[in-house]
């Protein structure tokens, strides 16, 4: 049985190189090459292949994004090697998931190590386990800039894991209001005072910005400018005006402003 594989990397040379060392493997087919994650997400669905060797830095959508994507689509996830460029230390982030990488340059001893691994995965057919282990994966790395993460790992930095609460306690005098994280449409700076708009109800609490943005899952919420953050399932709808400006409007009709500094990240979040 041969593994059909696609080569998923934004550098020409690259993709070359790697085609032509698997072509030294009889049990492996190379069937396709993709030059970017999202040319990568509309030929897997169709190929189909039983492995994918992706590429963790690219354009548009790095690696990480490709699999995020991947698994929304709920069509099944391929075996994944990753390709990366960085050293000993960042590999640390895999190894720790048990799953498998090749370094840049691709050396034919690690090539063919890893190819064994599949091999072995596709006979005892773990792709639900190998699907798991990269569902973890992903969740460790969404949230934060995994360029800045791997920068991290390569300069020996350590990584942070950060878990969020799901309830905000909120302090008024003597009372203590408990608000679900999930209700919580938005929040904006009033003064020393920070304005929770929750569904239904807005409560006042004595808190910096900062402070607040430290609490939230960055996965849901976002930064539109220097005094407010919104919960991005409640986004409705993301306006650009001929002024260049650009403006959100939430669910239920607020509009808000988004600043300049802010406006790419808001605009990759809505895409996502």
């Amino acid at each position: 049985m041969k593994i059909s594989a696609l080569i998923v990397d934004d550098e020409p040379l690259a993709r070359k190189g790697l085609s032509l060392r698997l072509a030294e493997f009889d049990n492996v087919e190379v069937v396709g090459e993709c030059k970017n994650g999202v040319e990568a997400l509309s030929v897997i669905p169709q190929l189909r292949p039983d492995l994918v060797f992706l590429d963790i830095q690219m354009p548009g959508l790095n690696g990480f994004q490709v699999i995020n994507q991947l698994q929304a689509l709920g069509q099944g996830m391929p075996l994944i090697i990753f390709v990366t460029a960085f050293d000993s230390y960042a590999i640390k982030a895999f190894d720790v998931h048990a799953l498998d990488y090749i370094l840049k340059p691709v050396d034919s001893q690690r090539l063919a190590s890893a190819i064994e691994k599949v091999a072995t995965y596709i006979g005892l057919k773990s792709e639900g386990d190998h699907t798991q282990k990269l569902v973890r994966l992903v969740a460790d790395f969404t949230g934060d800039d995994c360029e800045d993460i791997l920068r991290k790992l390569a300069n020996g930095e350590s990584i942070e894991q950060h878990s969020y609460p799901d309830v905000l306690a909120i302090k008024d005098g003597s009372e203590i209001t408990r608000v679900n994280i999930s209700d919580i449409q938005w929040i904006d700076a009033a003064g020393d005072y920070m304005c929770v708009h929750s569904t239904g109800q807005t409560h006042i609490m004595r808190k910096t910005m900062k402070e607040l943005d430290q609490q939230l899952d960055p996965r849901k919420f976002v930064r539109v400018h220097r005094s407010a953050i919104v919960n991005i399932h409640y986004v409705q709808k993301l306006i650009s005006h001929i002024s260049g400006e650009y403006h959100l409007i939430l669910a239920n009709g607020s509009e808000l402003k988004v600043s300049r500094s802010h406006r790419d990240k808001v605009k990759e979040m809505i895409k996502l």
